[in-house]
């Protein structure tokens, strides 16, 4: 009889059990988060040449201390492992506050963000705003004309940016017998994938009958399709834009890499990952009003737009996730929580954050192995656990 490998004595199971079909799923989540390269085809997004990360930074007597956010006061350290934590960075006033790894996870290793993907890409929608590359006001047709006959045939830049298309598409997770397990068929994510590309999918999505504008509704394609109209705008590839325009003006120190399609095609919805010391430092750059290490990297109106003044209450209202932030708004698919502390993020499914509190000047990055991908209580909680994190770092 054998004993465990070094992998299974880590992660609680054996490599071998982790498969495209269940590689979402806890446990097997814990790994495939942080390897989502050996599961699905990513590109690469080479980082700053030469680059050294400073050394991690211990939380000292922080974890021990206690946060009220349940039903009963609790340690920072029982809350992360509650909410299935891999990763968190907290910065304060522009410096690295501490680090948190599960026993699972190393300092440096990459995670993916699933959907604070969506915000980084609409970091890079910004800076081509201001370079005057890409009109958010401009139909969707203007970029890519064979839209013509789908959903997107009378939207506009815009209605894609604020989750605002009027989508004929429900995100069904956990359905595999969705339109939602076809689009990701499509993303090469589930098994029975390499039949349709992600592009071809998404120009076959229909609209329905209420006018564009009027309601937020999260639907996912409409951020691949900000990949594509991005690459249609420039001129270049979603990969090269990203390291060109962000991942260097921003002085990230990893690589980070992207899932993409049978045709190259970017996940830009959802298939970023990266450390969270770069992740947080995105945070930072919004929080400095669009600057990284003294250099302009996205307009100052633009983050004042996204985080501050911009999107619609009213659609936000008529959407889902009042919930979560009652008096929220959505804009360049950034949450403005609504908060008296101005704080704004980027969320992704399974338990993935990025919280920038702008009156503490805290940002929060947070990389989990959830096991739902939504879990609606949990969020409320995880939001004011970083609302208590701001106010004791």
């Amino acid at each position: 009889m054998t004993g465990k490998t070094a992998f299974e004595s880590r992660y609680g199971f054996p490599r071998n059990e982790v498969l495209l079909s269940n590689w979402r799923e806890n446990p097997f989540n814990r790994w495939s988060f942080q390897n989502l390269g050996e599961l699905v085809p990513t590109a690469r997004i080479l980082a700053t040449p030469d680059a050294i990360e400073a050394p991690m930074r211990d939380f000292d007597g922080l974890l021990g201390e206690k946060v009220s956010i349940a039903s009963a006061p609790e340690t920072v350290a029982e809350f992360l492992a509650r909410s299935s934590t891999d990763a968190l960075t907290v910065m304060k006033g522009g410096k690295v506050i501490g680090d948190w790894f599960a026993p699972h996870m190393d300092f440096g290793a990459r995670h993916i963000i699933f959907s604070i993907s969506k915000s980084v890409t609409a970091v890079i929608a910004g800076i081509l705003e201001g370079e005057g590359a890409f009109d958010p006001e401009a139909p969707v047709t203007h970029y890519i004309p064979e839209a013509a006959g789908s959903a997107y045939g009378d939207a506009s830049c815009r209605h894609v940016l604020d989750m605002s298309v009027s989508l004929d598409f429900e995100e069904a997770y956990l359905d595999p017998e969705s339109a939602f397990a076809r689009y990701r068929r499509a993303t090469l994510w589930n098994p029975g994938g390499g039949t349709e590309s992600l592009r071809e999918f998404i120009l076959t999505l229909q609209r329905l009958a209420e006018p564009h504008g009027e309601t937020f509704r999260y639907r996912s394609p409409n951020s691949d399709l900000l990949g594509l109209l991005l690459e249609r705008a420039s001129g270049q590839r979603f990969t090269d834009l990203m390291r060109e325009k962000l991942w260097l003006p921003l002085g990230a120190v990893s690589e980070a890499s992207i899932g993409v399609d049978m045709e190259g095609t970017a996940r830009t919805a959802g298939g970023i990952s990266v450390t969270p010391r770069d992740l947080a430092r995105l945070g930072e750059m919004m929080r400095q009003g669009g600057t990284a290490n003294g250099r302009r990297v996205v307009p100052e109106a633009w983050v004042r737009d996204t985080a501050v003044t911009g999107g619609s209450s009213e659609a936000w209202q008529r959407g889902s996730m009042v919930p979560l932030f009652p008096q929220g708004r959505y804009r360049n698919k950034w949450y403005q929580t609504g908060f008296a502390n101005g704080a704004y993020c980027g969320i992704g499914i399974h338990g993935q954050w990025l919280y920038v509190d702008p009156k503490t000047e805290v940002v929060i990055a947070k990389m989990s192995s959830q096991p739902e991908p939504v879990d609606d209580p949990l969020d409320i909680e995880i939001v004011a656990f970083f609302e208590a994190l701001s106010r004791i770092v």
